[in-house]
């Protein structure tokens, strides 16, 4: 499962400078690079005055001193940021769904008449650095990423990195962080700010519209390798806990530092919430081999209904996953009818499958 697979994180130690700086020349001719150089950045200029701006991260601090126009995401759902502020990267860190350039059907219209990104792999040894240098960055972004501090050292030979915050787990900071971050980065801090306060609204008109959400607690997981749970740090727990549900209290405790976790047969109690979100394989089969489990299936969640199944590699699974400042509004207007449906405790109450 690609969500609980990133824990492997990105490890790989990088060989020679000198011999990337190497490959990224010859491949200056290469097709590769000529599909790099027609699909620099796009959108609206930088506000006057927004470089240099130095930015704080987990391993120091990044100055950008001019507006970046070929840009880089590392960060697993960094793109969106960026083409909601009117940039399209050069190249773009491939993880969930196989979308043109890693671009989600919630952000393919902020493409405009520009190409899709090169897309790179997470092969799980780290960023392809030679791809990336390839590229010719002149800014790479690693909010939402796991990069290690000889990762972004290499990087950094080639531009600008602006990695994870040092405050939240690696894979654990933010949409709102997020967004405002790259907001800085690309000398857009207001129109981000904007743009979080536009999905902020949206969480509270649904908020206003449920009250019956409050008050409730609401757990994330998936059956991966048995029960994986997701922390008070993963973007998927925090849509559940920006619609005012709780979580619960001893979450962080099982899991620990990450962003989340396998929980053991002992603690499948965790899931006896208000309310169960599953992102499953399907919501069929799926659904049948949980209940049959009766360490799961004979607890009070599943007895009155409190259930919601997502299907993990649907566009609105993806989505989820996701969670960013363009793929939240996508995931509130299915997400929250089934948590309405859930949450009554009615067995009777069917909780439906979106259309798409």
């Amino acid at each position: 499962m690609a969500r609980a697979r990133r824990a492997t994180r990105l490890t790989g130690l990088l060989t020679s400078v000198l011999l990337l700086v190497g490959a990224a020349v010859a491949c200056g001719s290469s097709s590769d690079d000529d599909h790099a150089g027609s699909s620099g950045g796009s959108g609206s200029s930088a506000s006057s005055g927004a470089f240099p701006v130095t930015i704080a991260h987990k391993f120091g601090t990044t100055t950008i001193k001019s507006e970046p126009k070929r840009i880089v995401t590392v960060g697993l759902t960094d793109q969106d940021a960026v083409l909601a502020l009117g940039k399209v990267p050069v190249g773009t860190t491939e993880w969930v769904g196989g979308y043109k350039g890693a671009v989600g059907p919630w952000a393919t219209g902020k493409l405009g008449s520009s190409p899709a990104p090169t897309v790179l792999k997470d092969t799980g040894t780290g960023p392809q650095v030679e791809k990336i240098a390839a590229l010719k960055p002149d800014l790479i972004l690693a909010l939402y990423s796991g990069l290690t501090k000889s990762q972004y050292a290499n990087l950094s030979k080639f531009a600008p990195v602006v990695a994870q915050p040092k405050q939240y787990n690696d894979y654990g900071i933010p949409w709102q962080q997020q967004t405002e971050e790259i907001g800085k980065a690309l000398g857009k801090p207001a129109e981000a700010k904007r743009l979080v306060e536009g999905v902020q609204d949206k969480f509270a008109a649904a908020k206003k519209a449920h009250p019956d959400f409050a008050g409730k607690t609401a757990v994330m997981a998936t059956p991966y390798q048995g029960v994986f749970v997701f922390g008070s740090q993963d973007p998927r727990s925090r849509l559940l806990a920006d619609l005012g549900f709780s979580l619960p209290k001893d979450l962080d405790k099982l899991i620990g530092d990450q962003f989340g976790a396998n929980i053991s047969k002992e603690r499948y109690d965790l899931l006896d919430q208000g309310v169960v979100v599953w992102i499953a394989p399907d919501t069929t089969s799926s659904v049948t081999k949980l209940h049959k489990n009766p360490l799961y299936g004979d607890l009070k969640v599943v007895e009155q209904g409190r259930e919601v199944f997502v299907k993990e590699s649907s566009d609105y699974g993806n989505a989820v996953s996701l969670s960013t400042v363009l793929s939240i509004p996508y995931v509130l207007d299915r997400l929250v009818p089934q948590l309405d449906q859930a949450v009554d405790g009615k067995a009777s109450t069917k909780v439906e499958q979106p259309a798409s």
